[in-house]
């Protein structure tokens, strides 16, 4: 993962652009739920496809920074443009609307809680640009470069900790929020299944979670999906797709299909997975089917790098980074819309 990567961070189905650590933008017309609200991106434009025809003129949308200063990364908790971010990854949004951030260059969690027309940013967990695997309360939790963000219905948050191959959990507790490793084993990049510590991931990076709280892992060089699911007091993870260690573009059922770097991921309400395969420039589509995860390819072709418009296979992409269920974000925003 390169970290000088720029990063755009917008709330629902509107991207704009930033340089890394700058800035959060949003649209007049954000923040409409939580799976609408769940996007994140590179620089980008809005496209949006639809069967039989793409939309060849881009609809108008209004644009405003909520949060930091363009030009100006630090760490600076405050309101509005008086905080400070750097290099900002993920985003999610909870049901009371507030905004939780990853910083991938300043290894912390923010939360940016609406007030009147002001937003107001505070540091939830990890210590600005200290690098670190530490469980703790607080600042006292460190981070590697969290990535994608998650939020389930209980308030918890969900990051793939990328540069410790690990997933981390911050779950609020009173006014506290405290940091655990729920699964990976801080700097140990491997594949294995298993459970808590016992599994391995390869910097993982997005990550979902759906209705009954299991968790959806982007592992991102196994050129996996990987599921976590809640078991008693542990976390028991599986891969559901894909094969650690090979790359490659075939749809196909659970360990036959293959990715090309998975990287952001979604869930439905029917619980099917959407994909961002980053190194084949794709978005793959993941449904259970009775006890399998079928895999196919939505949109895109492998290997085809470009920005063109269009219908399944005739779109183009560049690097796709991250998913949420109507969304697609990568170096432009696509929309990927289903008829009716």
């Amino acid at each position: 993962m390169n970290a000088n990567t720029p990063s755009v961070l917008s709330t629902a189905k509107h991207v704009t652009s930033a340089y890394p650590g700058m800035v959060i933008a949003r649209s007049r017309r954000c923040l409409k739920g939580l799976q609408c609200s769940l996007a994140q991106a590179l620089i980008g434009l809005l496209m949006t496809a639809s069967q039989g025809l793409a939309q060849p003129v881009y609809e108008p949308y209004t644009f405003t920074t909520i949060a930091g200063k363009a030009g100006v990364p630090g760490s600076a908790d405050g309101t509005n443009s008086v905080a400070r971010l750097n290099q900002p990854y993920g985003v999610a949004v909870d049901s009371a609307g507030n905004l939780y951030v990853s910083e991938f260059a300043g290894c912390t969690i923010r939360k940016m809680t609406p007030a009147g027309t002001n937003w107001v940013v505070t540091t939830l967990a990890g210590s600005a640009g200290v690098i670190g695997s530490a469980d703790g309360t607080g600042r006292r939790a460190q981070f590697w470069s969290p990535g994608g963000l998650a939020v389930d219905n209980a308030g918890n948050i969900y990051a793939p900790d990328i540069g410790n191959h690990t997933i981390r959990k911050v779950t609020p507790e009173g006014t506290n929020w405290v940091v655990t490793t729920i699964a990976g084993m801080a700097s140990v990049a491997a594949s294995a299944d298993g459970t808590n510590r016992a599994a391995r991931f390869r910097w993982p990076n997005g990550v979902a979670v759906d209705n009954d709280g299991n968790v959806y892992v982007g592992d991102t060089y196994n050129h996996t999906i990987r599921k976590m699911t809640h078991v008693g007091t542990n976390w028991v993870v599986t891969t559901l797709a894909g094969r650690a260690g090979f790359s490659g573009s075939a749809d196909g059922t659970n360990s036959a299909a293959r990715f090309n770097l998975t990287s952001g991921v979604a869930v439905d309400a029917a619980g099917t997975l959407y994909v961002s395969d980053a190194g084949n420039c794709t978005i793959r589509k993941v449904m259970l089917v009775g006890t399998n995860h079928v895999v196919t390819t939505l949109a895109g072709k492998a290997g085809a790098i470009g920005s063109a418009d269009g219908i399944g296979s005739a779109a183009r992409f560049h690097g796709p980074n991250t998913t949420a269920t109507e969304y697609t974000c990568a170096h432009r925003a696509a929309r990927i819309r289903y008829p009716g």
